[in-house]
């Protein structure tokens, strides 16, 4: 048995530099965009929201842009199997996440737990 849920909105953003997207969205969704200082800082960043909401990623691409959903899980290849038997498949596995494409063609993460409140707010007896 395993948990699972969303975990973040991911906006791809093909662009020079990650700034023009993350000013754009700031201003658009009226939340205040943090930035990073790690090594990472020209390809993610993320917008502040409240708690218990999915959190809002901006990530700088090489593909087209376009906005795809990270489902978070304890149990990465379980949470891989259950979206197979739906109908998703396998895209692409990386060491920490799992690129899907769902039948509706839509491409989406399957990712470790990313939100604080995951053991308490995460579906688990809908998956048995």
């Amino acid at each position: 048995m395993h948990r699972s849920r969303l975990a973040a909105i991911v906006i791809d953003s093909n662009v020079d530099n990650i700034e023009e997207a993350n000013e754009f969205w700031e201003k658009a969704l009226g939340k205040d965009c943090v930035r990073s200082n790690e090594d990472w800082a020209s390809k993610y960043s993320h917008l502040e929201v409240e708690k218990d909401q999915p959190q809002i990623l901006i990530q700088k691409v090489e593909h087209e842009s376009r906005v795809h959903l990270d489902i978070e899980t304890d149990d990465i290849q379980a949470e891989v199997e259950r979206l197979s038997s739906l109908g998703a498949h396998v895209v692409e596995t990386f060491e920490r996440w799992v690129v899907m494409q769902a039948p509706t063609g839509h491409k989406f993460c399957v990712v470790n737990p990313q939100r604080a409140d995951f053991e308490n707010s995460s579906n688990v007896n809908k998956w048995t």
